[in-house]
């Protein structure tokens, strides 16, 4: 047997990787009582705001970046089986991806544990878990159906509009660091399985787990449906979140379509202008 793909699946795991590790590095930075960057600021919603900012912008990157642009930049397993669901995914590529995915979030969080050692142990940092707040895991658990449900119909309504496809990434950057500002205090706002097996795993840190396994599934494939029940029109053309680029793409890909809707939208203005 033969994996064509093999490139994509480690690009998923090294941009999973990545944003792992950045998110040790800014979680230490900002909660760590020893970090200069914690004592200077006390306030814990501009210290959020600022996580927020970092991993928000972390994602922009990764999702830019030469291998987002030709992996798609999924780093989740509920976005993978999201579009798997929608039919632009191969099932077997699928299974990689998820597995590329969960491998990438352990290396990140290990990689740095090994450098950082007792930082990023430190129950004020604890490799970055994601855990209910003190409203609970029912609280928990709606909170992240709510957070993945928002980020992934805003991605298909992006991805699939020629106009607004170019600047799906911004927006899902934009996303992260709303929902780590102000979601953050109910669930740890993890939106990705891997990302939290990834902080459980050396944290040994499993409480209420089913909440961060079932709530980002539900809540991309319920946004799906909603896309799937907007008006005549609405078409999903590729699983990439960036694809005005020229990287290869090995998913069932249509968005060449896209691009001609969009072209010949602009020759028809052009004709009608006098």
């Amino acid at each position: 047997m033969t994996f064509p793909h093999w490139p994509e699946y480690l690009m998923e795991a090294a941009l999973l990787g990545g944003f792992m590790v950045s998110a040790c590095a800014f979680g230490a930075l900002l909660e760590h009582p020893a970090s200069p960057a914690n004592r200077r600021i006390p306030n814990p919603l501009m210290r959020r705001a600022l996580m927020g900012l970092a991993m928000g912008l972390t994602a922009v990157v990764l999702i830019y970046s030469p291998w987002g642009r030709q992996s798609g930049a999924h780093m989740n397993p509920a976005t993978t089986l999201t579009f798997l669901w929608l039919g632009k995914i191969q099932p077997w590529d699928a299974v990689f991806y998820i597995c590329a995915q969960v491998a990438g979030g352990i290396l990140g969080v290990s990689l740095p544990s090994l450098v950082m050692k007792q930082a990023i142990r430190h129950p004020t940092v604890n490799y970055v878990v994601t855990v209910p707040g003190r409203a609970g895991v029912a609280a928990a658990w709606i909170g992240e159906i709510v957070i993945s449900f928002g980020l992934m119909l805003v991605v298909l309504l992006s991805a699939n509009n020629a106009d607004s496809a170019p600047y799906t990434g911004i927006l899902a950057g934009l996303l992260l660091a709303i929902y780590i500002t102000f979601e953050a205090p109910l669930s740890g706002m993890s939106l990705n399985p891997a990302r939290t097996i990834g902080s459980a795993l050396p944290a040994r840190q499993w409480r209420a787990f089913w909440v961060y396994l079932t709530a980002p599934i539900c809540g991309m494939l319920l946004a799906a449906a909603a896309y799937n029940s907007l008006p005549a029109g609405r078409h999903v053309y590729c699983a990439k979140l960036d694809h005005c680029n020229d990287r290869r793409c090995i998913f069932r890909c249509e968005f060449a379509a896209l691009q001609a809707t969009r072209e010949a939208a602009i020759s028809q203005t052009t004709r009608q202008t006098p």
